[in-house]
């Protein structure tokens, strides 16, 4: 039996042995913001209940041993958390803004700065990258167009690409890397106005020759996983639509895991 077979064995009869609740847990995040006590101990709570499957916002290596402890020895099936942080231009150390690094055209040096962003992140228990911000952007006004490359899909592409390997190395579980995040699927950088969570109203033409591109190069990379936009397009919350979503958790083959967000929804 290979080793991808045994894995599979394990979380099949971890499966079976979940609740419904803990298997809703699994797929839950939440935020964990250093010196809010009661917050700390909500999260600790719902930890220790198996109702919690990542973390945001932890980089205190104390804190991160300490939530991975009550995870792993005090919930009842013991499955460890995934910690998330959004690594955008470096952790400790600080590199230029997204847009400044696409400016240098060169993508190899894209692909170390985020190889030494995710050794700092791993060396401190963090699993993944909410990064890199991969949506095209021609609206001055909009204003996250700084995380990203800007107007051009195929700068966008190659820097999409860079970031990926950057963060992954070899492929995921390469030591001393983490879990790439690409996001916002799919339009996010077209809000209208340049207003912020406001809507997208694209032609099938731009979405796929404009703003698709990008998450094609990042996921052809082999990112580990996709989020989804806090914006709709055409009227569908970018977490339920299907249209979208389907052929891209499907690409090359390989399934991908899919980061909603759920707050678009409402």
């Amino acid at each position: 039996m290979s080793t991808n077979e045994i894995h599979l064995q394990q979380a099949n009869a971890l499966l079976a042995a979940m609740t419904l609740e803990e298997k809703a847990g699994q797929i839950s995040q939440y935020f964990y913001l250093t010196g809010m006590s009661a917050q700390t101990k909500l999260v600790e709570t719902e930890v220790r209940a198996g109702r919690a499957g990542s973390l945001l916002f932890v980089s205190d290596p104390a804190e991160t041993n300490c939530l991975q402890h009550i995870a792993v020895e005090e919930s009842r099936l013991g499955n460890p958390l995934l910690f998330g942080f959004d690594v955008i231009h470096g952790l400790r150390t600080i590199f230029p803004v997204p847009l400044g690094l696409a400016a240098s055209w060169d993508p190899a040096l894209v692909e170390r700065v985020q190889a030494i962003a995710a050794r700092e992140a791993r060396a401190v228990g963090i699993h993944w990258a909410f990064a890199p911000m991969v949506d095209i952007a021609r609206d001055p006004r909009w204003g996250r167009i700084v995380e990203g490359a800007e107007e051009d899909p195929y700068l966008g592409s190659q820097m999409a690409a860079a970031q990926v390997r950057g963060f992954q190395g070899d492929g995921i579980g390469s030591p001393d890397h983490i879990i790439a995040g690409p996001k916002h699927f799919l339009g996010y950088g077209a809000a209208l106005g340049g207003r912020d969570y406001d809507e997208v109203n694209l032609s099938e033409n731009e979405l796929r020759n404009v703003y698709l591109p990008p998450f094609a190069a990042a996921v052809k990379a082999g990112a580990g996983n996709i989020m989804t936009s806090y914006v709709g397009t055409g009227g569908v919350p970018g977490a339920a639509d299907r249209r979208l979503i389907t052929p891209a958790t499907n690409a090359t083959g390989k399934r991908r895991a899919l980061h909603c967000i759920l707050s678009a929804l409402a």
